[in-house]
Formats: C-alpha cells, structure tokens, sequence
C-alpha cells in the first residue's frame, strides 16, 4: 500500500545520506519535499502540517546540524514523529493496541461502518484471532437486517472460521437481535460477543440512531469502525463523522495489502483521536494483523519489518518440520520434496512481493521483480513442475532425462526450459548447503548476520537450526530462482 510514499520518501533520504553536512535550508528543502510526498499520499492537510511542523522544529536543532551523520538522524526523526503520527505514543513504544477484554464476560465487540466497508469478514477475522492465539470463546451474531443475505454470510464465515454464530430469527429487529445474543452468550459462557451492525451507503441519522440504540441494550467494551484503506481521503471524513456520534475505542483499516496511496492509515489516528488495532491484509480469514505502529513505520522507509517477519515463519513453519530439513540438508540429502516444502513456506508466508517487502535492504529487489512483471504465480508454477514428476524422480533429481522432462513440462503446463531452471536451482541450492556446512552450519551462518545464533524463528537464520527460507540468507533471491523469475 505504501509503495509510492516509501519511494519518494526515500529518494529524499538518499540525498541527505549523500550529504557530509546539512544546513538549516537543507532541511527545509527536504521537509517541503516530504510535505508534498505526505499530500500526494492523500493523508489529511492539517496532520501532514502539524507532521511536518514537529519534524522541522526538531530537525533544525543541534542534535541534526551538529551531528556527524545528519542525514541519519533526519531519518530517525521522521521514524520517530511517524510512529507517534500512527498512534505510538499511545501504544507504547510503537506497539500494537490490545483489544480491551478485561471486563465481566461476555466482553461485547461492537462492530460500526459503512456497507461495503468489510464489517463482516473483518467481524469473522477478528472472531478466529481472539480463538486461536489468545484462547477465547466467541460468538457472532449479525445485527444487519438490511442487506441480503448479511447474516447468512456471517453464518457461513463462522462456519469457515469455527466460531459460533447467533440462530437466525426471520424478522427480527437489530435491538431484539442484541439482546437475544446477550442472553445467549450469557448461557453458554461465552468470552467475547462480536456483533456486526448494519451499514448504510453514506453516514446519516437513522444508522447512528440504530447504533446508539443497539449500543444501548449491550453496553460494548470496545466499538471498532471498519474503514476501508482504499477509499482515500473520504474514508477519513467517515471516520471524522462517525467520531462524532459514537464513542469509538478503535479503528480497523481493511484491504491494507491494496494498491491505495496510503493516506486514510496515515491519517486516522490524527483525525479520530482512537488507535488503529487492526489490519485486514488479504481476504483469507486468517489475513489479520495487529496494527504495530513502529512496524509499520520501518516499512515506509524502507527499513523492513524483521520482527513481523520472524513471527510469520513461526506461525507457518512447524518446529519438526524444520528441524528435520535441516538435518538433511546437513547431510547432503536435499531432495526436489525438500525444495517443494521450502516453496510453498514460502507460499504460507505471503509470497515473494510479502517476504521481499519485510525484509530491510530488499526494497530494489521488490521493485525488479515488480519491472520484470513478476508475481508469486511463479511459486505456483514451480510447484506445478514439482507435482508431475513422480515420487521416485522427486527423491532422485538425476532421473530426470530429456524423456522424462518432456512428459513433466507437458503435465505440468510448462516448458522444458522450466524444468532445467528448477534442477539447476536444486543443484545450486544443494552446493549452497554444503558450503554452510564447512561454515559451521545454520549457527556459523547466523553468526554472518549478527544474530547470535537463536532465538529466532525455526526456518530463518539463526532460528534453532531450522532450514532456512530459500534466498533469505543474504538479502537477495538465488541466481536460479531470479533466472527462473525472469518475464519470459
């Protein structure tokens, strides 16, 4: 999402990198030109002022001026007001706000916004997060007797998501809807009630006066108003209007993994006063996230996001899983299985756009691969290839003779030459492990990143002797995998 704004604001910083020592007119020059790059994101007028104001004051002082590395300590002011501007001074140290639970169960979850906005999924995402990773027990009930079918959907997500969802009633009214889940969560000692109100096109007086009442009769812990990241600036003058009629406790920004400038996340936290505590990122029940202030940051500058990586690979990397390829790879016995299992972590993960854009120093590889009119299809196609050679082919790569590649390119859809660039791969791969073992394997080439050898996930370096992710190490794809990437 933030693809354009990162650009500009980092080809303003390359200038100041470039700079032995700055003037006050420098940075006056450089904070005009992240002005306009802030505006042509579409975040609000008065925070892209009011951000640069406090960026200016703080950048023209000694501690920038005086420095020995200006530049650097330009872009650690902008990181710092950029964290505050998304809500860190808040959450603390940048970290993402937790949901409030910490009253009499059942802890109800108000969900507001406009139709269209993502109210129910984000409704069903947020439903299957509070059960997996912090062991709740919900339940949904859908309060939209507006829309067609809107509590069918919620019926059928809940189905999707395993979590309860309210009996249907035909004809009943939002305020009845609510007290009966009152009632029904009360009875089956549920931990968290998730209600999903009815939306209208635009905010008028009778979606705030239902709001009020259902808000009325459940008495909510927490009031989340679903906004979609694409709708630019208009999304914050929603967010500004609902502000006004309900006391809102926090914000969730859907389809933040679109194409959109960005602004409406920028701007919200300045605008409603409430902190962004969540972020849709896909429309896969499990594409959620906490929204982490500081994490977010470092992605716009270009700094990555290491942390949020590693806590992807935990969550999609098994632990034995890991442990036992790289075990085999220390022996010498990576086979075409070995490699589909690397490709489709890889998969789990995000794909090569979502690793490539978390990791610090890969923002130019991202942008090749996106010249080069790549997508991660490519993991799909070579896996594809992978598929259609038999068991005995996949564990012994050398079968593979001019025959055999021929049948697998046409079983496979692809070409010939597809099938080389993957058997080259796993050669290149295969030396590639061999030359970590003579560094003292996965401990001896954590120690080259500076990770001390663990405590990061298994899979990644320095991750308790897990395999690795293909081309992680280093910052960069492998020859082979960026050959087979390569636009055809």
């Amino acid at each position: 999402m933030f693809d354009t704004l990162s650009d500009r604001l980092n080809n303003v910083f390359d200038r100041l990198r470039g700079r032995g020592a700055l003037g006050e007119q420098d940075v006056r020059d450089a904070m005009r030109e992240v002005r306009v790059a802030l505006l042509e994101a579409d975040v609000a007028l008065p925070v892209a002022r009011d951000f640069i104001t406090k960026v200016t004051e703080r950048a023209v002082g000694q501690e920038v001026l005086k420095s020995v590395t200006p530049g650097q300590q330009v872009i650690k002011i902008v990181n710092d007001e950029l964290v505050a501007m998304l809500g860190g001074d808040e959450a603390g140290a940048g970290e993402a706000v937790p949901i409030n639970l910490d009253v009499k169960p059942p802890a109800v979850v108000m969900m507001v916004g406009l139709q269209g906005s993502g109210k129910t999924t984000s409704t069903a995402k947020i439903a299957k997060l509070l059960k997996e990773k912090q062991g709740k027990k919900p339940l949904m009930a859908s309060l939209d007797v507006n829309r067609a079918a809107a509590q069918e959907q919620l019926a059928v997500l809940g189905e999707q998501a395993g979590v309860a969802t309210l009996p249907i009633v035909a004809g009943q009214q939002p305020v009845d809807i609510a007290k009966r889940a009152m009632e029904s969560a009360k009875l089956q000692n549920v931990d968290v009630l998730l209600l999903d109100t009815a939306g209208r096109l635009h905010v008028d007086e009778a979606l705030m006066a239902e709001m009020k009442a259902v808000a009325g009769v459940s008495d909510p812990a927490e009031v989340l108003l679903v906004v979609d990241s694409l709708t630019g600036q208009d999304a914050v003058n929603v967010a500004k209007s609902f502000t006004e009629e309900v006391p809102l406790t926090g914000v969730v920004l859907t389809r933040m993994d679109g194409d959109a400038r960005g602004g409406a996340a920028l701007s919200m936290r300045a605008v409603t006063g409430k902190p962004i505590k969540f972020a849709g990122t896909g429309e896969k029940l499990d594409a959620i996230e906490r929204f982490h202030p500081a994490r977010v940051a470092d992605r716009i500058l270009g700094m990555g996001d290491v942390v949020s990586l590693v806590e992807k690979a935990a969550e999609s990397i098994k632990a034995e899983e890991a442990e036992e390829l790289a075990q085999r790879m220390m022996k010498g016995k990576f086979d075409l299985n070995d490699l589909r299992k690397q490709l489709q972590q890889m998969q789990n993960m995000g794909g090569l756009g979502m690793l490539a854009g978390m990791m610090p120093g890969m923002k130019k590889a991202k942008q090749a691969m996106a010249g080069a009119d790549m997508d991660d299809k490519v993991l799909v196609h070579m896996d594809a290839i992978i598929s259609s050679m038999t068991a005995k082919e996949r564990a012994n790569p050398a079968l593979l003779n001019a025959k055999r590649k021929k049948r697998v390119a046409a079983g496979s859809g692809r070409s010939v030459q597809e099938v080389n660039k993957i058997l080259k791969m796993h050669q290149e791969m295969g030396r590639a492990m061999k030359q970590i073992k003579k560094m003292g394997g996965m401990k001896g080439l954590a120690s080259l990143f500076g990770m001390g050898g663990g405590g990061g996930a298994p899979g990644l370096p320095g991750g308790g002797g897990g395999g690795g992710m293909p081309g992680l190490p280093g910052g960069q794809l492998p020859p082979e995998m960026q050959d087979f990437l390569k636009k055809k």
